[in-house]
């Protein structure tokens, strides 16, 4: 168990020469980076908000018995504890730890842990606040989580989901109407194409129950979602290691060569579950979604029937999604699921829930590859003034703070240093109009207003400028 240290023993001796840095699998942003993630945050609030989501937020950080045992064996590995401080460093189970019980001992000294992820602290928050709330209802967070998983490519131990969920129904419209959000809002960011994969939990359990090994759902269903990553003899050597017997995966063999059209698969798997209630009632229900989105169409994403899709979270119990990016190296960039029974954990019963999960970090990471953001953003602002001194610098004031009421970002170089220098600030920044007013200008109302992209210059007046911001910002 990773334990998330903020309490130190010993006092650390800091070099103040030390080279600075910050721990793998977290990043900084720089300005524009900032700039090209707000985009990307608001392009994903405006779909949001137009499907009727309100925004919530919770705590960087729950009680460790809230989330522990929520994720299966694999994701409470991957939970950052926090450990104790102060006298709580008192209430360490010694005991535990002379018995080798290091769960523990670990449990003893960490009261807290960040939060994995925004499902578990969402359901959390619907119980706790069940008599404000109106069902079904709707909401969606958009905050950072951690994960102590090996950094790569496009994972971090420190990312930002963005989520839509919705609880106090069943209705199956709801799976549509979040695979519509997954294609407006990859869409609107420009993504040239992307396959939103689709399975149900029901079916997993009809393929568990066909094997003839119901009981052990999540460790076949967890195999089975490794197929595209380890190929089909890597899949079957993980079933033979953890004591699946070779006519359980001659059973499971056919599913790994199961291709061809949604309806195709659908024939398929309709006669490999006919023995199983459960996992035709799956097939039901995803025939009744391809159905909707038939009708309904999809601007960009293609959605696929994924049979061997099982993501490795306990809760989910129909639906399953997952995302991936056309062309792009890069694991699922959304998912999520149904989840009748997560507000259960708490207390609160019969509240079916679905919801999913945008993973702003790598839909940043393939907007990056692909050159999708907007040229725009990586200028930080519109016009700089020249500052050839203070008389014209007080002169130029009056003129800014009638630039920045009209929305455009504006500033004064703030020393009249060498033009040369000024301008590079200008290029460096990205400046897209640099101003300048010199004591002869001044004293006419005009101004020289030079275009950085094009290094064109024209003389105007001052309220010529102002009627321009409008139509140049």
């Amino acid at each position: 168990m990773v334990l998330f240290i903020n309490y130190f023993l010993n006092t650390p001796t800091y070099n103040m020469a030390q080279k600075p840095t910050i721990p793998k699998g977290t990043r900084d942003f720089l300005p524009t980076e900032v700039a090209k993630r707000n985009y990307m945050f608001d392009t994903i609030k405006e779909v949001f908000r137009r499907f009727g989501y309100a925004p919530i937020e919770t705590p960087s950080f729950e009680l460790s018995s809230t989330l522990l045992g929520k994720y299966g064996d694999e994701g409470d590995r991957l939970i950052f504890r926090i450990l104790n401080s102060g006298e709580k460093m008192k209430k360490a189970d010694l005991e535990a730890l002379a018995q080798d019980n290091l769960p523990r001992f670990a449990n003893s000294l960490a009261e807290k842990a960040l939060r994995y992820d925004l499902t578990v602290p969402f359901a959390r928050f619907v119980v706790q606040h069940q008599n404000d709330l109106t069902f079904p209802f709707k909401r969606y967070q958009i905050q950072p989580v951690w994960r102590a998983d090996r950094p790569q490519h496009g994972r971090y131990q420190e990312f930002t989901q963005c989520d839509v969920d919705v609880v106090g129904s069943d209705s199956l419209l709801y799976e549509v109407e979040l695979i519509q959000i997954f294609d407006e809002v990859l869409s609107n960011l420009g993504l040239p194409g992307f396959y939103i994969q689709i399975n149900n939990r029901k079916v997993l359990s009809g393929i568990a129950e066909v094997c003839g090994v119901a009981e052990r759902i999540v460790e076949l269903t967890v195999a089975l979602d490794k197929l595209d990553k380890i190929g089909e003899a890597g899949v079957e050597e993980e079933l033979l290691n953890k004591g699946f017997s070779p006519s359980v995966i001659e059973k499971i063999k056919p599913l790994f060569g199961f291709e061809g059209s949604n309806l195709e698969k659908m024939t398929l798997m309709r006669n490999y579950l006919s023995a199983s209630e459960i996992g035709l009632k799956g097939l039901d229900e995803l025939q009744e979604v391809f159905n909707h989105i038939g009708d309904l169409g999809l601007l960009k994403g293609e959605l696929i029937f994924d049979l061997t899709l099982a993501r490795g979270l306990n809760y989910y119990t129909g639906a399953i999604f997952e995302v991936k990016a056309k062309d792009v190296k890069m694991g699922s960039i959304c998912g999520g699921g149904r989840y009748d029974d997560l507000t259960a954990l708490f207390g609160l019963k019969g509240l079916s829930g679905v919801g999913v999960s945008f993973g702003a970090d790598r839909i940043y990471d393939v907007m990056t590859e692909l050159q999708l953001f907007p040229k725009e953003l990586d200028r930080t602002l519109d016009l700089l003034f020249v500052n050839f001194g203070d008389k014209e610098a007080k002169h130029v004031l009056h003129l800014l703070q009638q630039v920045r009421k009209l929305g455009v970002a504006a500033e004064l170089y703030p020393s009249a240093v060498k033009l040369q220098k000024q301008l590079k600030y200008a290029n460096d920044r990205k400046v897209a109009y640099v101003v300048m007013i010199g004591e002869a200008e001044a004293a006419k109302g005009m101004l020289s207003l030079k275009n950085m992209e094009t290094g064109t210059q024209e003389e105007i007046s001052s309220a010529e400028l102002l009627t321009r911001c409008g139509q140049l910002f």
